[in-house]
């Protein structure tokens, strides 16, 4: 190879100059661009292309990170996967989750621009959910958390997409627990890949105007919430946020407003140790379900617990095909679920019951 002198690289008949490098690159990427629209396919990011189990090499200074929770700097690591080292940089996220685990949450950034042939091919941050505390159970709690997000990918594809991971922790500062290692953690699909999937645009607002959510969309929120038994969320701004809402992101396709719903730890299917329930619900524990959507035609709600039906099979084989899970877990989560399609057979008492505690 060959550089200076106005080449940058000599071909087998002779040098190229860089100016017809650039002509070159330029008529390449036409003409990917012309084929896409071709064939009507969207080369898409390949990390959440497969529910298969990625196994990565996390090293770097965990100690230093999780001494001062209250600083979110982040820290240089090196990530490795695929036989492939990437050079990242990681800090603390989140909020309760930050206080409460003694093994926060992290987010990733990618520095580097990776092409699309690697597994983390087009990322550039990422939020890791851990396993939080407890090490056995915390690791358990994660595992359902990931099938509560794998649950509405089967009720909706406007959904945040997860992909599991087994991460062998490595503590340049040798301060971690060496039960803390390797242990599950799964990975979150960022908004803006999940804009561009669906045909959306992320958008941040005060509230969402009555007249312009998808009460389609919003009747499969309500009805999953209340299948998990999950009460932590809301139409309304999170603790510390300026703008709307709780535990959910907002979308926007043709000027209607999607509500996608993340963070399921204090849902009744994971209960974890440290959930409550808010006390303002005046429910005793978050296996309690209890509906918390907005009150809209029946019809809406009629339909979403018709798909939602339709999908019980698909909906207890992720319990089954979740690696890692115990069989003590499957049982109990199986059991959780099955309540639910027990009640749903009554479909009118149960959308009665719905319409009575609407907000």
């Amino acid at each position: 190879m060959k550089s200076g002198a106005g080449y940058v690289y000599r071909s087998e008949s002779g040098p190229v100059s860089a100016r017809k490098r650039t002509r070159l690159s330029v008529l390449f990427l036409v003409c990917s661009i012309l084929a896409v629209y071709a064939t009507g396919q969207v080369v898409a990011a390949p990390l959440f292309n497969t529910d298969s189990v990625l196994d990565v090499t996390l090293t770097g200074p965990i100690g230093s990170l999780f001494e001062n929770k209250e600083d979110r700097t982040e820290l240089p690591f090196e990530l490795q996967a695929d036989g492939l080292t990437h050079y990242i940089e990681v800090r603390l996220r989140g909020h309760s989750r930050l206080e409460r685990c003694a093994f926060p949450p992290l987010r990733l950034n990618f520095r580097e621009n990776l092409g699309m042939q690697t597994v983390f091919g087009g990322q550039d941050k990422l939020k890791l959910v851990t396993h939080c505390r407890n090490l056995d159970r915390g690791e358990q709690d994660l595992l359902e958390e990931y099938v509560a997000y794998r649950i509405f990918n089967v009720i909706s594809d406007k959904s945040y997409r997860v992909r599991l991971l087994r991460i062998n922790y490595e503590d340049t500062d040798e301060k971690l627990n060496e039960k803390a290692s390797p242990r599950y953690g799964f990975l979150i699909e960022p908004g803006s890949q999940l804009a561009e999937r669906i045909g959306a645009n992320q958008v941040e607002l005060q509230g969402i105007p009555k007249q312009r959510y998808d009460r389609e969309h919003a009747a499969l929120v309500f009805v999953f919430q209340y299948l998990i038994a999950n009460t932590d969320w809301g139409y309304v701004k999170a603790i510390d946020e300026k703008t709307c809402c709780h535990n959910g992101d907002l979308f926007e396709i043709d000027k209607q407003i999607l509500f996608v719903p993340y963070d399921f730890d204090l849902a009744g299917l994971i209960n974890a140790q440290y959930a409550f329930p808010d006390s303002s619900l005046h429910i005793d524990k978050v296996t309690q379900r209890l509906y918390r959507g907005l009150c809209m035609d029946r019809e809406f709600l009629k339909a979403a617990l018709q798909r939602i039906n339709t999908r019980r099979s698909e909906i207890l084989l992720v319990v089954q095909n979740v690696p890692g899970i115990s069989e003590k877990n499957i049982g109990g989560a199986t059991k959780f679920l099955n309540r639910f399609f027990k009640k749903a057979e009554r479909e009118e008492e149960l959308l009665h019951s719905f319409e009575r505690h609407c907000h």
